[in-house]
């Protein structure tokens, strides 16, 4: 068995603690995300809106909080009011940015419903239009959206059958401008200034108003880091965080590096606050910028682009797009992908899997058939309901393993919450294809006494995965041998796994 991984716990040193904003997802009007996704009429578990409530039931199992809308891509040809009153009389638009039909049936009201009954978790998160269209439209999207009453927009919003505003906080200005495929691309000098006058009219409105400006659509851009520094520039007294976007995908069989893929997440993420602070002391400011990783999860996307340049231009409705099935691999490296969002907390303030249904997503669904969870599902599940309270900081001493991306890594990646009630999750990957990892954690200043449980995602087969004829292949199960004693806590990880150890 090959040599053990350490670390110790200890509640005098944390990294921060946990928002609840980072374990948000996103719905976009791509593919079928929103329809026979969320929202499907006359589906056997439709209710009186719409909305499948089986989906409804998996959302909330899920943990999802702020919900981000609508794009994505699709915002930067996003007209608002096409999306509001009733929807009979709403008109079809050609979506530029997925060569789709959109019907608008599902809207702003509706999204807002959605979020209603998902539950009181569920917050907003809306985009507005900087691709196609500019200030004037973010003023009247957010007073229609969130001004109580007595003007022509919110008296609009009444009348359509919403007498109470939706209350919108957390607005994206713009999505990935600096990617020439997004409609209405941008310099970072002219995304800059527009993003800033935007948000200087928005805070007219409302003062209190949180904002995310775009930042890089990944670490890979040419203009990584310098469209950052611009950006921010511009914007830094005027916005509360600025995004992150990445997707990881096995490339060439090499499952190694792709089981490494955090490493490059947390470079990321350590860059861009880097980048921030580093304008901050430029601009002599005190006011510290957050992150929104607003779009992160495995994606294969080379796998799209080779059947999107074969696919006719025949602007179809709600086409089977990006609907990647998830195998045991895949969700390691998202749970890995969590730990480094968790270990990041203390800057990364938001976050959002993308997406949350049908399109590279956690729950599928099938038009008048039946909901079910991917493995992917398991571990975001598992965060979401574990990983509150205060992040410890964790100092890995693990075994490594060498890989053509990213050079040697550890075989373990982890980190662990400490809950209000003082109890302890550990969070952990086995990178190790082959091989088991025994684990030692030794726990300094914790009052700690049992393993509450041990619960592993791994398989015999790490390309298995949940399918509509066989929905239940993949789960977690129980690890056994997981001990506490003497204030040490010692474990066994299974190869190619994820483990979640819950310490009382």
């Amino acid at each position: 068995m090959s040599r053990s991984a350490r670390f110790t716990l200890d509640p005098a040193f944390t990294v921060g603690t946990v928002n609840p904003r980072l374990f948000g997802s996103f719905v976009e009007h791509l593919g079928r995300c929103v329809y026979t996704g969320i929202y499907e009429p006359g589906h056997p578990t439709a209710d009186a809106s719409g909305l499948r409530e089986d989906v409804l039931d998996l959302v909330r199992e899920l943990g999802a909080t702020t919900i981000r809308y609508p794009g994505g891509n699709f915002v930067s040809g996003y007209k608002w009011e096409d999306s509001v009153g009733p929807a009979e009389q709403r008109p079809r638009r050609l979506d530029l940015a997925w060569r789709s039909t959109e019907t608008n049936r599902f809207g702003l009201s509706e999204y807002v419903d959605f979020l209603r009954k998902v539950g009181p978790q569920a917050e907003p998160m809306m985009a507005v239009n900087l691709g196609t269209r500019g200030v004037a439209e973010a003023l009247e999207l957010q007073e229609y959206a969130n001004h109580p009453a007595g003007t022509e927009l919110s008296d609009r919003r009444i009348a359509h059958g919403d007498k109470e505003p939706f209350g919108i906080r957390l607005w994206c200005l713009g999505n990935e401008m600096d990617g020439p495929w997004q409609t209405g691309h941008k310099t970072a000098e002219e995304y800059g200034r527009l993003a800033a006058e935007t948000a200087r009219a928005m805070r007219q409105i409302d003062p209190a108003v949180e904002l995310v400006a775009c930042g890089s659509s990944s670490r890979a851009m040419e203009t990584f880091a310098a469209w950052e520094a611009t950006v921010l520039t511009e914007t830094y007294d005027l916005v509360d965080h600025i995004s992150l976007h990445a997707y990881y995908e096995e490339i060439d069989g090499d499952r190694d590096s792709f089981l490494a893929s955090a490493v490059d997440m947390e470079t990321f993420i350590e860059a861009v606050v880097a980048t921030c602070d580093h304008i901050g002391a430029r601009l002599k400011s005190t006011k510290q910028i957050n992150l929104s990783f607003d779009e992160w999860n495995v994606w294969y996307q080379r796998r799209f682009a080779e059947e999107s340049a074969a696919a006719p231009l025949d602007w179809p409705e709600a086409p089977r797009l990006l609907e990647d099935s998830y195998t045991v691999t895949d969700a390691v490296v998202f749970g890995s992908l969590l730990i480094a969002l968790l270990r990041h907390a203390d800057r990364v303030t938001v976050a959002c899997l993308a997406q949350l249904v049908n399109v590279i997503a956690p729950i599928m669904t099938e038009p008048g058939g039946p909901a079910w969870r991917q493995t992917t599902f398991f571990p975001f599940a598992q965060a979401a309901r574990h990983g509150r309270g205060q992040v410890l900081d964790v100092r890995l001493d693990s075994p490594t393993y060498e890989t053509k991306s990213y050079g040697e890594v550890p075989l373990l990646h982890a980190t662990a919450v400490r809950g209000e009630d003082g109890t302890v999750t550990v969070f952990a990957v086995n990178r190790s294809q082959t091989e088991p990892l025994p684990l030692e954690v030794a726990l300094h200043g914790l009052e700690l006494s049992e393993v509450v449980e041990h619960s592993a995602l791994a398989d015999e087969d790490p390309d298995a995965r949940n399918t509509l004829a066989d929905p239940e292949r993949v789960a977690p199960h129980s690890a056994t041998g997981t001990t506490l004693a003497d204030g040490v806590l010692s474990a066994v990880l299974e190869p190619l796994s994820w483990n979640v150890i819950r310490l009382a």
